[in-house]
């Protein structure tokens, strides 16, 4: 008795490649897959691919939680009592508080991981990142912020509040 292997799923990655194959009337056919609704007709092919990867993988990976989405919703509207330039500010202030030549320590499943700030981002293991999170991620395999991850959020938030 032969068995017929089963058909491997295209991973997330192809997938999205696949959009950029697509001409205009393939994206809108897409679009009602994913989003069980007919695409606006004014979005030209760049926004639909745009929009289409980011459904794709929010789907799989999860999407933005609910504040989050609160807070992107106030700000668009326009109504926010929220100061969207301070939480800038408070970014900018956490990189430039990090001078290249910084050595960050983190200890994880007993082995210690240097990372050094360099001018474009962050070095560790031979490579340069440009950011935290992708640094804790290859390290832990799962999704963290970077800057708590490294034990300088906290930190440098009450800095910046003081």
């Amino acid at each position: 008795m032969s068995r017929v292997p089963k058909r491997q799923q295209p991973s997330l990655n192809d997938e999205i490649a696949h959009l950029r194959d697509l001409d205009l009337k393939g994206l809108r056919t897409r679009w009602k897959g994913v989003f069980r609704g007919q695409p606006p007709d004014h979005l030209p092919r760049h926004l639909l691919v745009g929009m289409l990867a980011y459904r794709m993988q929010a789907q799989v990976h999860g999407d933005l939680d609910a504040a989050t989405i609160r807070l992107l919703r106030q700000i668009g509207a326009g109504g926010a009592n929220i100061d969207a330039g301070g939480l800038t500010a408070e970014h900018e202030q956490r990189r430039a508080s990090l001078k290249p030549g910084t050595i960050l320590m983190r200890e994880w499943n007993s082995q210690s991981h240097r990372v050094m700030v360099v001018d474009a981002g962050f070095a560790w293991n031979g490579k340069t990142y440009d950011s935290l999170s992708k640094i804790a991620f290859a390290i832990t395999g799962t999704k963290w912020n970077g800057p708590r991850f490294f034990g300088l959020r906290d930190k440098l938030t009450a800095e910046v509040q003081s």
